[in-house]
């Protein structure tokens, strides 16, 4: 993943979501019923790397490894703009802690990838 950067959907702008820090909103989410706060990325893939080739295929990793690692989950895939893309992935997360949010936009204008290490593979953030 590579060009990760902030992404404001224009449904932010609607009365069901509440900006409570910078990129980050509070809404509620209906599966869990119960408040969660959410931001919006936008990346490339990096097929050289194993990940997907386009914004159809967003593949799982490093995707998994992120999700993992900062406690947040894929709200909203964005299919409209994924199917119209030919290069830009676009993903909503969430998180029932706004601090998760937060960790996790800094990797916002960061590389991150997967790196084999013998048996095991590592997140990679730089």
């Amino acid at each position: 993943m590579k060009n990760i950067d902030i992404f404001v959907h224009e449904k932010y702008n609607k009365a069901d979501y509440e900006k409570v820090a910078e990129h980050i909103y509070k809404t509620y989410d209906d599966f869990m019923k119960s408040d969660c706060f959410v931001t919006s990325l936008k990346f490339v893939q990096e097929p050289e790397l194993g990940e997907g080739d386009s914004p159809r295929n967003i593949s799982q990793y490093p995707l998994e490894d992120v999700l993992e690692k900062f406690y947040v989950a894929i709200q909203d895939f964005y299919e409209d703009l994924n199917y119209t893309s030919d290069e830009t992935c676009y993903l909503e997360f969430s998180a029932s802690n706004m601090e998760d949010i937060q960790k996790l936009l800094g990797i916002v204008n960061k590389h991150v990838y997967n790196k084999e290490d013998g048996d095991y593979v590592e997140l990679v953030i730089e």
